[in-house]
């Protein structure tokens, strides 16, 4: 399959063949037939001269040997964003169709890295009564296969005071542009990380506050939630923490030593998969990682390639098969490193009405 570059190019020599670029059986063909994968990086770096501002860079990098990453295309920065030390909490959500969503909880933009087009999300509309407070929990981007739509999914958490707290969740249909309330379910209380997110086999997944034996889990067409028992031998209160990647198309879960956490913990990285989705039983301790510190997990690369972040903001690999450790030399401001894996693809940025605006970095 021809790179969408050189797709451009051919669009330009002929109504016929521009109007098959922009069908929707060719890019889902175009999509499917990639295979060639490309990593967008963000890290935060701190201004010169400028009192706690910083900017938010994306890099688009490639690898033939895994190892040496190069910039496919030069390095762009994030609008509309937190540009202050809170930029550590920027998410890269995706991808999604090859579609990923930037967001800080409060600014949301879609995102296609291959074409660089993107639009903002509008504001979620909905308030909160007077003296109260509310926190936001996470925000997930997904596609629902059976209604043909985008969805980004918010949780936050709305507090009257410290004990008394209730979760709510709101939807965005890209479809339609517009922001709904999502009733009529009792909705569980998320336990938010960094890296601790995921979009696997069509649902949303996060851990949950208050059981540290389960996943929380949200269902994208069907729009309910339900629960996903983690392996029985792990346990919350060892000073460890969770993170939740793919790793050969399965569903993995993370247990590393918590960077924040002041209690004694085995310095061991454990890597557990899910061999059969949603089955206890099923789950499979696939290593245990030693004398490597590190701040968070981040992605999969190459299908052995183990991305992590140290606490000093630098980038580097574990090799799950040789069990070597590498410096990427990627660097940024600490706990500011996020990763996404994509393929190229020719998905449109969709919008509803003129007062949307497509644009382009």
């Amino acid at each position: 399959m021809l790179p969408v570059k050189s797709l451009f190019r051919f669009k330009c020599t002929c109504t016929k063949f521009c109007n098959i670029i922009k069908s929707s059986t060719f890019i889902h063909l175009h999509l499917n037939c990639s295979k060639d994968e490309l990593m967008l990086f963000k890290h935060s770096i701190k201004q010169e001269d400028e009192h706690d501002l910083y900017k938010n860079v994306l890099s688009v990098l490639s690898s033939e040997n895994a190892f040496d990453f190069k910039l496919v295309s030069p390095n762009f920065e994030v609008p509309y964003v937190t540009t202050t030390s809170a930029c550590v909490f920027l998410q890269l959500v995706g991808p999604c169709n090859a579609l990923i969503a930037i967001t800080d909880s409060f600014a949301t933009i879609l995102f296609n890295p291959t074409t660089r087009n993107y639009r903002s999300i509008p504001a979620c509309p909905f308030g909160i009564p007077k003296r109260f407070r509310r926190s936001i929990s996470g925000i997930r981007f997904g596609f629902d296969s059976i209604q043909n739509n985008y969805k980004f999914v918010r949780i936050s958490e709305v507090y009257k005071d410290y004990m008394d707290k209730d979760m709510k969740v709101d939807i965005f249909d890209l479809s339609t542009d517009c922001w709904r309330e999502l009733n009529g379910q009792q909705v569980p209380l998320v336990f938010w990380t960094s890296c601790s997110e995921i979009l696997y086999n069509n649902a949303f997944h996060w851990f949950d506050s208050t059981d540290d034996t389960i996943i929380l889990c949200f269902e994208m067409s069907t729009e309910k939630f339900y629960n996903m028992e983690l392996p029985e031998s792990c346990h919350w209160f060892d000073g460890k923490t969770d993170s939740l990647i793919i790793l050969n198309n399965a569903l993995t879960y993370i247990r590393y030593p918590d960077p924040l956490s002041n209690r004694p913990a085995k310095v061991l990285i454990d890597i557990w998969i899910m061999k059969e989705y949603n089955e206890r039983e099923s789950w499979i301790k696939r290593c245990s990682i030693g004398l490597i510190t590190i701040d968070t997990p981040l992605t999969v690369w190459k299908d052995d390639l183990l991305l992590l972040q140290t606490k000093s903001g630098d980038l580097i690999s574990y090799d799950l098969n040789s069990h070597e450790v590498k410096d990427l030399n990627l660097h940024g401001y600490p706990t500011s490193l996020k990763v996404v894996v994509y393929k190229e693809s020719l998905t449109p940025i969709s919008r509803k009405g003129d007062s949307i605006v497509v644009q382009q970095f």
